[in-house]
């Protein structure tokens, strides 16, 4: 999952759009996403065992 949001935060660099972004505000951001992509696949790994 983490691999995702590197891959996607580097194909927002190539393609330019973080690019335009102050770095600190791109880190957070990622983390964010990364947070938030991890939350829902602990609910969904639960909600798959129960």
């Amino acid at each position: 999952m983490l691999f995702l949001v590197a891959a996607l935060l580097l194909l927002g660099v190539v393609l330019g759009t973080v690019a335009h972004a102050p770095l600190g505000f791109t880190v957070v951001t990622a983390v964010i996403i990364a947070a938030w992509l991890s939350v829902f696949a602990v609910r969904e790994r639960h909600a798959r065992r129960h």
